[in-house]
């Protein structure tokens, strides 16, 4: 090895000589460039410091050696030559390597060169062995220690901390500028990841540091004085940066395809590429710690043969034993925590690349590969499927260590039972054998389990999306029984699976005593004695071979678990994309058109043999304005979706010169605040962002919020209205300034006089040069097109100017038919008013302080409105998440513990436990006590009798164990299945204005994570602490029965212990903490995400959302690394108390003179005193694991105790079975506000609708429309007055009575994952005729019986594969099912067509003609022809008369309204 080093050394030296000597010959020094060097140093680091020290020491040591040789010193090799020859080689390399090391300085590296990294790694291992060797040698023949054994040990602390360093490989050199600032040495290479990072404690930490971990000292002494918070955690290093990491696995990733030539590799070969260097430098440190561990159990008999032999043995080699084990425990320490550090610090690297790899997936997977994997769905992918992968990661080093240890356990017990190691060796395999068919049982209950997971997580994602309409509907206890069914799936397959979990740990705690009994059954078959000392070290061993077979079960679960998890993930990461050449980009000076389309073939299902869009020829020229137009589902959206490239091209060109600009039919609005929205992402340019919100109508929207455009809205822009939601997005494509413009129906859920002025300050205005394609159901904004598409059953029918078209006669005048009609309608209500027109009075013309005013804006939103809230928060809606602070409450444990059977099992829980460990140390002892000292001596009794009892003892603790584990799953599940009931009903139960302020993904997190940990941990980590306090106290109790001086050293280290505890609990709880928060920001964003990826891609925004999730995975990265650290932190200084505690026994037991102990009795303390640090960890670990865990427990019951609604039923107040009979709804004195702080958005409404009436409610956006239809459904409380249905006050009946009684079609339509029979009909009321009857009625009839399944056609989740108008006409399709007494209509038409409209409104008027009919619109010919009609302005009434009288006003605000939508719409008529 040395010879090797030399010679490698040799030849870098001399290539590097030759280099100089050519470089010499062909150039010359410029001697300005030397000047300019002058006065720029090097600072030294204490690391680089250290390495010249033990470099030094090391070479000194070898001399020192040399030199006893050359004396004649005694050596154990009889031959000297190659004695002598190898110490001066140590001699010469280790004079090399300090020369080399002091080089560094000049060429100013930043890393040590690998050479010499790799000879410290083998000088290491060569230190070892050569110490290892002499220790064996002093116990073995009883030697004195020497000059060279002192030599030898000083050598391996040298050797030890330079394999610390050349880990690491930093030199930690700075370069010294005369201004006095220092900087890191450069490689030579810049790092784009590093700008801008302020630099991490971990990052540049020395080695000291890194070893004892005290480079979070800073942060402890932050945290112990106050509750941390989020700014306050330090930075991550540059490498555990998402950034980074995902920039390394995009490398990876494309290396492997490059080398197997594929363009979907395994995730298996990248995943071991992107880990193999970090997890290599954990197996070193795995494999040291698994050979320490076994020093100890090797050398029992010795220690136990020296108290035995005391009198002809010196203390020395007593002392000698001593150090030996205390060095192999702090080896062992080290290790150990550096392993554990380094495999947490690996699965954080993996989760943060993994995660970014899913995101930005979902930003590129097709529509059908969308369609397949849902949004609940892909986050499960992010929140567990993840986490088990970084699971497995953690446990990668157990099993390649379990060999070894076996291994090194079997060579133990070979040297001290000879052949009855074999018996050993077949019981272990025996027992690792029982696994297999567990494991393969209990990989496919974990497959189950997440089946069911996911099914139940997609079911709770659409329900907490589509809450609104539920509770409109009254379809709570559906829904709620419908995720319980869910629940209850899931349940089966959880108690399986623990079931299978109890089972295996009773094999496994019972493993050790099987294994001994055979082991000393086949020693007595094989007349093999059994002294104490033998007997020992065989059950020390057996403690450690527990280790592994212990972790089998785990890590099976762990492979099985992680395997499945892996297969998902990559089937998700194999998903068909986009297609990326779909779309042809032309630069615009190549192409004259801005799109062009020939022969183009489209469809979004390409397994269907139909295709959407078929024939499609269209040029557009730079600057036009094309309208595209149509009847419901003629593929109007699909058209615009070809020109993105969303939809899946099966033939044909598509064209595009210039950038693009979307605007999708149903809004897609990002948390946050309104400039950010329209910015999105671009620079704020005052002048042109003031005039963008002008020409989108927004200006006085802004006016009326005291945060104006930073006013923050809410999840899917909730406490926004319809129309103030388009235009926000409206704004933000005109703000994109781009080439493009596609327009999916802008102008469907804006008021008339509205919708005119963004036709002509945005259309005709700002956009005027621009090519805009846009979709309208208006026809009054046909007529300024330059082209208009007619569409019908995917192909273009039609296409002309307006002129053209009504010429051709056939099928466009259909459309402008119908809207004629309409407007004919309003012209002759309007002309009949004016003819009949009376002069008022002067006092009847000024009841109405508003009329001669224009039509004011009101400080109200129409949509579920917050808005007032905002402004009292300083324009934040969406709260920061709740976090509590300090310690977990003691009410949260006694909650958890108390749930099931009032806590009655935890004592039985905590019985059997501590019958188990009375009965081990009980059979330990027994064999200890029975066995003979030395071979010579008789035994006490005989062996059969010696082993039949142990036996029975080992039995009686098997038993306990397996009452322990049966009633931990029983009760941890039950408790768990509790918590699920309770969250469930509470969140279910919570108001509306809870979902408007609360991020689903907070509440998601609850129910798949946190859930996740109660379902399946927390039972588990909390019976793990019991057990580790049990297991500590026997082993203290034989170790002090042993000594009772133990306990003088004992009471102080465990006072230090729980000190230290003290000290860290208060920071790594806060840590702990804001992870768990910081965790439901990446699964929110991950959605909203989703929800908009056509609009991201549209905007070619796909790198800044990928951006601000790999920030958003960071700030969850840097709590979650720390808190990991901090427990190895404090893990370390707790093993370096215990290895204290052990090694005091150790001294005491040399130390004592013979005859005061028992030697057989002394080993047995020793024997339990080697796992004294790992127990004592394991005690801290798992109650800070218990205690990280409980805060899942704290975050669920949160959410158990919600404010809830009114109860569904009250029973003294039930309804009639036949109410409402007649329908007339009475509001007497009504007032609503949102909170009790805030100002009345409906103010003193006093009127009545008669039953069986049509009422139209118009107004300005914003005007309280929409609050008064909540108010009837009590989505939001009065807070004075009253509402009578049929002289009942609605508020004192139960909200199910309430609502069931009444139909709503709403604004925003809202479809289910399921079938078109399940969407209408989710109670299953009705039979398949009425079913059928109300789809003919909707004009859904000819289009359900087309699909093969009929009424059982699949609807995906949020009805994405129907269509706007579609899913519109299937909500009128319930309330026609339904055929309440009272239907209310919210904007209901504004996805349809005028033709559609029409009919409907026909459809309407014919099937509720004795009804009651409240309608809230935009488009005025579907109020003109209402019985009475309600003008909100301001939250007040301003009219309320039939639609005549109000006409018969000029100055009234329904007939401006009238001559609003009149002027617009007979433009095109002229």
């Amino acid at each position: 090895m040395q010879l090797s080093f030399l010679g490698i050394l040799v030849l870098h030296f001399l290539q590097k000589i030759m280099g100089q000597i050519c470089k010499q010959r062909t150039t010359f020094t410029d001697q300005s460039t030397e000047n300019n060097g002058t006065g720029i140093g090097t600072q030294f680091s204490t690391l680089y410091k250290t390495t010249i020290a033990c470099c030094l020491l090391l070479m000194g040591t070898h001399f020192i050696v040399v030199l006893l040789l050359v004396n004649g010193s005694f050596t154990y090799c009889n031959h000297k030559v190659p004695t002598f020859s190898s110490e001066g080689m140590q001699v010469v390399s280790w004079a090399l390597s300090s020369v080399a090391v002091y080089r560094l300085v000049n060429i100013k590296s930043i890393k040590f060169p690998w050479l010499l990294r790799a000879w410290w790694l083998c000088s290491f291992i060569l230190s070892i062995i050569s110490v290892a060797v002499d220790t064996y040698f002093q116990i073995t023949y009883h030697g004195q220690l020497r000059l060279q054994d002192y030599s030898d040990f000083l050598s391996l602390l040298a050797s030890t901390c330079l394999f610390g360093i050349s880990i690491q490989g930093k030199t930690g050199l700075t370069s010294t500028v005369p201004d006095s600032i220092t900087e890191p040495l450069l490689s030579g290479k810049g790092d784009k990841h590093t700008e801008g990072r302020q630099q991490s404690p971990y990052g540049k930490a020395t080695l000291l540091q890194l070893i004892t971990f005290s480079w979070l000292n800073p942060l402890f002494s932050l945290g112990i004085k106050k509750p941390l918070d989020q700014e306050e955690v330090p930075a991550l290093d540059i490498k555990d940066s998402a950034e980074y990491l995902s920039h390394s696995y995009d490398e990876r990733l494309k290396h492997v395809k490059e080398r197997d030539g594929t363009t979907n590799p395994e995730i298996y070969k990248t995943i071991y590429l992107f880990i193999r260097k970090k997890a290599a430098i954990n197996a070193m440190f795995a494999a040291l710690y698994a050979v320490a561990s076994y020093v100890g159990p090797y050398l029992i008999n010795d220690f136990v043969n020296f108290l035995t032999e005391k009198k002809t043995r010196s203390s020395g080699s007593g002392y000698i034993l001593a150090v030996a084990f205390l060095g192999a425990k702090m080896v062992e320490t080290i290790a150990q925590r550096q392993w554990i550090f380094g495999a947490r610090q690996l699965g954080l690297r993996l989760r943060a690349a993994l995660i970014s790899q899913i995101f930005k997936k979902g930003l590129h997977l097709s529509s059908q590969s969308h369609q397949s994997h849902n949004s609940g769905e892909v986050i499960n992918y992010m929140s567990v499927d993840i986490q088990r992968i970084t699971d497995f990661i953690w446990y990668l080093n157990i099993i390649w260590m379990m060999p070894i240890q076996i291994s090194l356990a079997i060579y133990i017990l070979h040297t001290n039972l000879g052949m009855g190691s074999f018996g050993a060796l077949v019981a272990t395999f025996g027992v690792l054998l029982c696994n297999i068919p567990m494991t393969n049982l209990q990989k496919r209950y974990q497959s189950r389990i997440m089946e069911a997971k996911d099914n139940r997580m997609k079911a709770t994602t659409e329900i907490l999306r589509s809450m609104k309409t539920i509770k409109l509907q009254a379809w709570d206890s559906q829904f709620l029984h419908k995720l319980e069914s869910l629940r209850k799936i899931e349940y089966d397959w959880l108690w399986k699976s623990l079931r299978l979990f109890a089972i295996g740990s009773t094999v496994f705690w019972g493993a050790p005593s099987f294994i001994s009994v055979v082991t000393f059954w086949a020693c007595m078959l094989m007349g093999i004695d059994l002294t104490a000392g033998r007997v020992l070290s065989a059950l020390a061993t057996f403690r450690m071979l527990q280790d592994p077979i212990f972790n089998l079960p785990d890590v099976l679960n762990v492979i099985a678990q992680g395997k499945v998890s892996a297969d998902r993930v990559a089937s998700y990461l194999m998903e068909e994309e986009i297609q990326q050449d779909a779309i042809e980009h032309i630069p615009k000076d190549q192409m004259e058109n801005s799109i062009e389309i020939e022969n183009g073939k489209f469809g979004w299902n390409i397994e269907s043999s139909s295709t959407t869009l078929d024939g499609i020829h269209l040029k557009v020229r730079r600057g036009m304005k094309v309208a595209i137009c149509g009847a419901v589902g003629s593929g109007k959206s699909s058209l615009l979706s070809c020109i993105l490239g969303e939809i899946q091209k099966l033939s044909g060109t598509v064209k595009i010169s210039g950038t693009k600009a979307y605007v999708p039919q149903s809004p897609w609005i990002l948390t946050g605040n309104i400039r950010e929205n329209i910015l999105f992402g671009n620079a704020f340019d005052k002048v042109k962002y003031d005039k963008t919100v002008k020409a989108c109508a927004l200006e006085k929207d802004l006016e009326l919020f005291s945060s104006g455009d930073l006013t923050e809205i809410g999840e899917r822009g909730i406490n926004m209205s319809g129309g103030q939601k388009q235009r926000i997005q409206i704004a933000r494509a005109v703000y994109q300034d781009a080439d493009i413009y596609l327009l999916d129906d802008p102008f469907s859920a804006v008021d008339a006089h509205t919708g005119t002025q963004l036709f002509e300050d945005c259309m005709m205005g700002i956009l005027k040069e621009k090519t805009t394609l846009y979709v309208t159901h208006q026809v009054e904004f046909l007529p300024a097109a330059d082209l208009i598409l007619v569409m019908q059953d995917g192909k273009i029918a039609q296409a002309g100017s307006f002129e053209e078209l009504l010429k051709q006669n056939i099928g466009f005048e259909v459309l402008v038919g119908a809207h004629s009609r309409a407007l004919e309608s309003i012209l002759t209500v309007e002309n009949s008013s004016r003819t009949t027109q009376t002069p008022t009075s002067d006092n009847e013309s000024s009841t109405d302080s508003t009329s001669n005013a224009k039509l004011p804006q009101t400080r109200q939103k129409s949509e579920h409105n917050l808005s007032i809230e905002i402004t009292e928060k300083e324009g934040k809606l969406v709260q920061d998440e709740e976090r509590e602070k300090g310690v977990i409450g003691k009410e949260v444990y006694w909650s958890y513990l108390t749930t099931v059977k009032a806590g009655m099992l935890v004592p039985v829980i905590i019985l059997a436990q501590s019958s188990f460990q009375v009965l081990q140390v009980a059979s330990n002892y027994w064999m200890a006590w029975a066995s003979p000292p030395t071979i010579e001596t008789e035994p006490k009794f005989g062996i059969k009798f010696i082993l039949l009892t142990y036996i029975l003892l080992a039995i009686g603790s098997s038993l306990c164990v397996l009452l322990r584990a049966s009633l931990i799953a029983v009760a941890g599940l039950a408790t768990a299945q509790k918590f699920f009931t309770n969250m469930l009903h509470s969140i279910l139960r919570a108001p509306m204005a809870f979902f408007d302020s609360t991020p689903t993904g907070r509440i998601l997190n609850r129910a798949s994570t946190d859930q996740s940990v109660l379902d399946l941990e927390m039972a588990i980590k909390l019976g793990w602490c019991a057990l580790s306090i049990i297991q500590i106290l026997g082993t203290i109790a034989v170790m002090s029965q042993v000594a009772w001086e133990v306990f003088i050293v004992f009471i102080p280290v465990t006072a230090v212990c729980i000190w230290y505890q003290q000290y860290y609990i208060p920071t790594a709880r806060e840590l702990a903490r804001l992870s768990g928060i910081q965790r439901a920001p990446i699964l929110h964003h991950f959605a909203e995400s989703l929800a908009g990826a056509a609009t991201i891609r549209a905007f070619d925004q796909q790198e800044r959302f990928s951006n601000a999730n790999l920030s958003l995975i960071d700030n969850h990265s840097r709590p979650w690394f720390h808190n990991v650290s901090a427990m190895e932190w404090l893990s370390f200084r707790l093993n370096l108390l215990s290895n204290f505690v052990f090694g005091f026994s150790l001294v005491l037991l040399v130390t004592l003179p013979e005859g005061v102990i028992n030697p057989s009795i002394a080993g047995l303390a020793v024997t339990y005193g080697i796992n004294l640090n790992v127990l004592q960890a394991s005690i801290i670990w798992n109650i800070c694991n218990a205690e990280n865990k409980m805060i899942s427990v704290e975050r669920i019951l949160q959410y158990s105790n919600l404010t809830s609604e009114a109860p569904l039923v009250i029973e003294e107040y039930k309804p009639p079975i036949n109410w409402p009979q007649v329908g007339t709804i009475c509001f007497k004195n009504l007032q609503i506000r949102y909170a009790e702080h805030l100002p009345s958005v409906l103010k003193n409404i006093n009127c009545t609708f008669p039953g069986k009436n049509k009422v139209g409610v118009v107004g300005r956006t914003g005007s309280g429309k929409s609050t008064l239809i909540q108010a009837l459904f009590r989505i939001v409380e009065p807070r004075e007055g009253s509402i009578l249905i049929d002289d009942l006050d609605i508020c004192k009946i139960g909200l199910h009575d309430l609502r069931s009684r009444l139909s709503i079609i709403p604004q925003e339509p809202t479809m289910f994952e399921g079938t078109v029979r399940g969407n209408l009909d989710p109670l299953e009321q009705y039979s398949d005729s009425d079913v059928w009857e109300a789809l003919d009625k909707c004009q859904l009839g000819d289009l359900v019986r087309a699909k093969e399944e009929k009424l059982e056609a699949s609807v995906t989740e949020n009805g994405e594969n129907w269509s706007a108008g579609q899913r519109q006409l299937l909500c009128l399709g319930r309330a026609l099912l339904k055929k309440s007494r009272i239907l209310v209509l919210d904007e209901a038409t504004a996805s349809i067509d005028s033709a559609t409209d029409g009919v409907i409104q026909k459809i309407i008027s014919q099937e509720f003609k004795d009804r009651t009919v409240v309608t809230v619109a935009h488009r005025i010919h579907t109020v003109i022809d209402s019985d009475l009609v309600l003008v909100l302005s301001d939250g007040r009434i301003a009219e309320y008369d039939t639609p005549a009288k109000l006409l018969e006003r000029e100055d009234s605000l329904f007939s401006k309204l009238i001559k609003e939508y009149s002027m617009r719409s007979q433009s095109f008529n002229r």
